[in-house]
């Protein structure tokens, strides 16, 4: 039987799932009393927040050919998904919403594609809303993709309309697969999930030779050996096959228990001593935070989970931390903070995790001048390569400023689409976050794409929505890693009555740490429960203070019980009382609230 390999490939909320929906439908997949709304989103998640966050692979039959459909997320945060996705397919349907048009995330999916060359069918989408301009947004696919007119497709996923026009089309214009002459089965493991019953459950593109059940096959890349204990397609749940040949999808139940025996880009094969397949380039995180169980005996059980959802999430990545007001916990790696946030959510819902999460940061370079004994870096966090230079995404790491030779961020390519009365605002935007402008190119005569290079620090917080609010919804982000550069970056320190609490403090430009400072003593103030003396809050950059509020003593009345009588009695008790505060003062240590902790982290 003749195979198609292909995937889906758009911004969000531009029909993907719908149309994979349809597709299901017209080939006869399941029965119609079998589908449901946006069938291969099969996390609650992913149906409450209306977006997909896994790849979901699904086999149709039609008309003879056998037709291996990959759907994708379309948030820029799950962009690892998709390239695993496209590495896996020979071609790719580019699906653009009649009423938005292009995307920034449409641009950012298309590059991919085409960097893994794959065969791409233009597809508008949406035709049947009042507000579908199929004509326009015709001008600008045509632009982008320089294609001819009559090969974008014109359908409506919701009804039906053109469906099986796409299907054909996928038939006629995506290459069969190149199948080796070779009988060694190797196939590529794109992703995994771990089920509690069988073990790793590894989702494989055959690349060459065929796999069967009951045989003996090994992973290359961990060296693990182990049977097939089941091996079939999807349809699009588990259906079980007697094996797998050259050019199909599918998954092979392996077995393994640990979860560290079966990791994505790996190889299966049918012998020992075959070569790998060239996997994925190992992706780049490019937000951190720390994660950390509200109870301390929680620690065993976040770690299980985490090991586990990083098997099925390949782009996350962590390591074991401790915290001085939180204690053990994990410093994890996300690719953004849509990403960060479904992690949190998926470790609450599917592990039931009770878990405290920091605010996040990004990773720096700190170039280090001397390599003392008494140095306050950890040794896994010096680079190898460099021997001087420490990767440091923890503030409590950074070293002490004597040391420093030079402190470098990450910068990232950041592209903006929007209309074009619209740009004075996103530029606007971007200079407060020390963004530089690189060129502005106009798609047709309303819409602007506008290249900037921006530091990570500034975009990760809250630019998406402060973005959708200067460009009235219409604006889209895409944001590509460039490299790390020199910047002017400090430590800024909280001090509680003259004791830095460290794990409040934060790595910040220094043209920015008074206004940071200022916004983090003032929410301190309101947390942080009175004493009987005054606490002065402070925000300092090594020695110099930037901000300061103060917290007044807590007044109780000690004068309250007298009931008249000379006016030195009240006199003799409160400066009782004042000799008691000083006292106080002396003794005191202020400790850190994990409520006032929280509150400062949600600036």
């Amino acid at each position: 039987m003749e195979i198609r390999n292909f995937c889906i490939i758009a911004h969000i909320d531009h029909g993907k799932s719908t149309l994979a929906d349809r597709m299901i439908e017209s080939t006869g997949t399941l029965q119609k009393r079998e589908m449901k709304e946006q069938l291969l989103d099969t996390m609650d998640l992913e149906r409450e927040r209306g977006i997909t966050i896994k790849l979901q692979p699904v086999r149709m039959q039609y008309k003879g050919v056998q037709l291996n459909l990959i759907d994708t997320p379309g948030h820029t945060d799950f962009r690892y998904e998709v390239s695993r996705s496209l590495a896996a397919c020979e071609g790719a349907i580019l699906l653009v919403d009649a009423s938005q048009g292009i995307q920034a995330q449409t641009l950012a999916v298309l590059s991919m594609a085409l960097e893994h060359d794959l065969a791409i069918v233009p597809v508008l989408n949406k035709i049947d809303l009042p507000v579908a301009d199929p004509e326009r947004v015709t001008e600008e696919v045509l632009h982008l993709l320089g294609c001819r007119r009559e090969e974008i497709l014109r359908i409506s996923a919701k009804d039906g309309r053109g469906v099986e026009d796409v299907l054909k089309a996928v038939i006629d214009r995506v290459p069969k697969p190149s199948v080796s002459s070779s009988a060694d089965a190797r196939a590529l493991i794109f992703d995994a999930v771990m089920d509690p019953y069988r073990g790793a459950v590894a989702y494989v593109r055959m690349v060459e030779g065929s796999l069967k059940k009951g045989q003996k096959v090994f992973l290359l890349g961990t060296q693990y050996e182990s049977e097939v204990l089941d091996i079939g397609h999807f349809a699009p749940k588990y259906a079980s096959d007697a094996g797998l040949f050259a050019g199909e999808i599918g998954y092979v139940v392996t077995g393994a228990k640990d979860v560290f025996n079966v990791h994505t880009g790996d190889t299966i094969a049918g012998k020992k001593d075959l070569q790998p397949l060239p996997g994925y380039k190992k992706v780049q995180p490019m937000v951190f935070a720390g994660l950390y169980p509200s109870e301390a005996d929680g620690y065993p059980q976040l770690r299980d989970a985490l090991e586990k959802l990083s098997l099925n999430d390949a782009a996350l990545f962590m390591e074991p931390e401790r915290n001085a007001a939180l204690g053990n916990g994990f410093r994890c790696g996300f690719l953004g903070l849509l990403h960060m946030d479904i992690v949190q959510e998926r470790l609450e819902r599917e592990h039931d995790c009770d878990l405290v999460i920091t605010a996040p940061s990004v990773q720096y370079e700190v170039q280090l001048q001397s390599r003392n004994p008494g140095e306050v870096v950890r040794t896994s966090l010096l680079r190898a390569d460099e021997p001087a230079i420490a990767l440091i995404s923890n503030p409590a790491d950074f070293p002490d400023p004597t040391c420093i030779g030079e402190v470098r961020e990450p910068w990232v390519g950041l592209e903006v689409l929007c209309r074009k009365e619209d740009v004075g605002p996103v530029m606007q935007l971007v200079q407060d976050r020390r963004g530089m402008y690189q060129s502005l190119e106009y798609l047709d005569a309303d819409l602007a794409l506008l290249r900037f290079e921006v530091p990570l620090q500034g975009i990760i917080l809250d630019f998406f929505d402060r973005l959708k609010s200067a460009t009235a919804g219409y604006g889209s982000m895409s944001y590509e890693p460039i490299g790390y550069r020199a910047g002017d970056l400090v430590k800024l320190q909280i001090l509680l009555l003259g004791e830095p609490a460290e794990a409040l403090s934060t790595i910040v430009h220094k043209s920015e740490a008074h206004s940071v400072g200022a916004i983090i003593c003032k929410k301190l103030k309101e947390v942080l429960p009175k004493a009987q003396y005054q606490i002065p809050i402070q925000a300092a950059v090594g020695a110099k203070v930037v901000a300061r509020e103060t917290l007044s003593a807590y007044r109780k009345d000690v004068t309250g019980y007298l009931y008249g009588g000379d006016v030195t009695r009240k006199r003799k008790l409160l400066e009782k009382q004042k000799k008691g505060k000083k006292r106080l003062k002396q003794m005191g240590k202020i400790t850190l609230t994990q409520e006032a902790f929280l509150s400062v982290l949600k600036r």
